[in-house]
């Protein structure tokens, strides 16, 4: 592994960067200022068991989440002692039913400080990099994360399908 950024520092932080990247203009760390950027999520009004549990408990294929609390150097909450999760992937496929889901265990994330921390997590910058008013609405309105993936089958579709004249290689259908 070659790190491509400083904080992109092991493979499984790239795998899990489409999803917990998702994160980071909010008031939560991703990592970054940690030996785990991207791999560990934290603040301090998280109570490390109880996210882990949370999270545990929605069993989410591949993952596994260990409480684990840091003081991360940089960044958001730096040199502040921060309840969080350290994310641990199991299984990292794509396409098995029982691989991790990046896009997915940054929306079980997002949906579970809502509703675990509603008043200390401030979501209302999530929409800057996930970009999709729809969902972000739906978000707030307190659809589940499988919801909000859900919602975006119609779009995918499109998207698929538009994108095929500029592939270089062909893809496994």
């Amino acid at each position: 592994w070659i790190s491509p950024s400083p904080n992109m520092r092991s493979f499984t932080a790239a795998y899990l960067y489409p999803g917990v990247g998702l994160l980071e203009t909010t008031n939560l760390s991703v990592g970054r200022g940690t030996e785990r950027p991207f791999e560990w999520i934290g603040a301090p009004y998280i109570d490390s068991r109880t996210l882990a549990l949370s999270l545990n408990n929605r069993k989410i294929p591949g993952v596994n989440f260990i409480p684990v609390s840091h003081t991360p150097m940089g960044s958001v909450h730096a040199k502040k002692l921060c309840g969080g999760v350290q994310i641990v992937v199991n299984r990292r496929d794509f396409e098995a039913l029982d691989g991790c889901p990046p896009l997915l265990v940054g929306l079980e994330i997002a949906t579970a400080l809502r509703d675990l921390y509603p008043d200390q997590w401030q979501s209302k910058n999530f929409d800057r990099l996930l970009v999709h008013n729809k969902t972000y609405q739906a978000f707030l309105k307190g659809a589940t994360a499988k919801e909000l993936l859900a919602s975006w089958k119609e779009e995918e579709g499109i998207f698929l399908k538009r994108r095929t004249e500029f592939l270089l290689y062909p893809i496994k259908e």
